[in-house]
């Protein structure tokens, strides 16, 4: 089954997209994508609605529309298209206007946008950011006390993208230490490390899967061959095994439940942005 999908916002669209993609989950359903953010005035809302209706016009099957708008003309543009229009925000509302007795006070932009009451935790985020690139693939190993998290693992187990994560979702100061093809002839923890054992995190990866992932960087290379790929896994795990260093096959997991898993192994709580 295939849907053309709409993400429709007056701000970044992030949250129609990912309360959209949540429910969509739930389908075998084929989307083509299209976000749509800024849509703040009446001429860019009917633009938007010409562009659903023409794809009804071509298919015959209605888009699906999900939207998150502030201002009642500009939504009401968007609900006259041949979409199949959902509100994520105001289907929430409702009830709990009702269970809070408390009216609502719609602003726009106030879930991503850069206001006064959210401006220390924006600069705590790109902080954290700042310093999780400063300490990506063992660049520097000073300052591992401000340090939040410290991962571990060999090249291409997801080390980086899992600590970029951490830093611009939740605002956590990740490092991160790779170890390498050359260590692994006397593989031990780095005495920069050891002080921070408490911090280290270990990623691991099954060998066949590190393999093809490497082959697509280096090409026929030692780097990426599978007997490459399997003693250092093995030696790693070793490693995270003699130093009692919690650790996660990263395998059959995205970067948002890996780092969802450390989080919850070290008790942190989770700050959104």
């Amino acid at each position: 089954m295939e849907r053309s999908v709409f993400y429709i916002s007056d701000g970044t669209a992030i949250t129609a997209e990912v309360l959209g993609h949540a429910v969509l989950s739930q389908f075998p359903v084929k989307a083509t994508i299209f976000s749509l953010p800024f849509v703040e005035t009446e001429g860019r809302a009917r633009g938007v609605c010409q562009q659903i209706n023409d794809i009804y016009e071509k298919t015959g099957v209605r888009p699906l529309v999900f939207y998150s708008i502030i201002a009642a003309d500009v939504r009401q543009i968007i609900n006259s298209s041949e979409g199949f229009c959902q509100d994520i925000v105001q289907a929430l509302v409702g009830p709990l206007q009702n269970e809070l007795g408390v009216d609502p006070m719609p602003v726009a932009n106030r879930t991503h946008g850069l206001t006064e009451s959210n401006l220390g935790k924006y600069d705590a985020r790109i902080a954290a950011i700042d310093y999780t690139l400063a300490h990506d693939d063992g660049i520097s190993l000073r300052n591992l006390d401000q340090a939040q998290v410290i991962l571990l693992g060999v090249s291409r187990c997801g080390k980086t993208p899992t600590s970029l994560y951490l830093a611009m979702q939740f605002g956590v100061r990740a490092a991160n230490y790779p170890f390498t093809a050359d260590d692994m002839d006397n593989i031990q923890l780095p005495a920069a490390l050891k002080p921070f054992q408490h911090k280290l995190f270990g990623l691991t990866i099954n060998p066949e899967r590190l393999a093809a992932i490497r082959e697509e960087r280096r090409e026929n290379s030692r780097y990426a061959s599978l007997r490459q790929c399997r003693m250092e896994v093995a030696e790693v795990e070793a490693l995270y095994r003699k130093n009692q260093i919690h650790y996660l096959n990263s395998t059959n997991y995205s970067v948002e439940e890996i780092s969802t898993k450390i989080l919850d192994s070290f008790g942190m709580s989770r700050r959104l942005f």
